[in-house]
Order: structure tokens, then sequence, then C-alpha cells
């Protein structure tokens, strides 16, 4: 299994230019992205599902869900209020 760390610090590198280079192309395609989330589930007991190293950047926007404390947890209506 692989996860974020398990990296070379060229892969960190790697990761880290796409994804401003993501971010980037994201908001320059849509203005009412304002934030974002970034998430690595690393382990299974930490909800890695898939077992090799991926990220995943999450564009958001003001009024997306109801309150955003918390970040990803409330992305899905109703799932992340416990």
């Amino acid at each position: 299994m692989i996860d974020c760390f398990g990296l070379v610090p060229a892969e960190v590198n790697a990761i880290n230019q796409l994804m401003a280079e993501q971010r980037a192309l994201l908001q320059s395609e849509d203005k009412s992205i304002e934030a974002f989330n970034i998430g690595m589930n690393c382990g299974e007991v930490a909800g890695q599902t898939i077992f090799h190293c991926h990220v995943h950047l999450i564009p958001r926007r003001t009024g997306d869900v109801e309150s955003p404390r918390g970040g990803v947890r409330h992305i899905i209506p109703g799932k992340g209020h416990y």
C-alpha cells in the first residue's frame, strides 16, 4: 500500500506543482470558486479505499454548504454533522 508518506521529495514537489496549476486553471474558468479543501486519506483506518497516493482538490464556493466549518465532512448534505 502506498500513501503520501511513501513519496519521495520529487513526487511531493510534483504533486504541489500540479495542485497549484489546477487551482489556477479552475479559478480562471470559474470565478465563483473562492477556496479549496485538499485531502488525502492515508491508511484503511483513515478511510483510504484506493491504495495508491492520490489527492482530492475540492473547489469551494460561498453557500455550497450551510456551514463550512469542519471542511470536507460537510460537502455531502446530511452526512457531516455527527
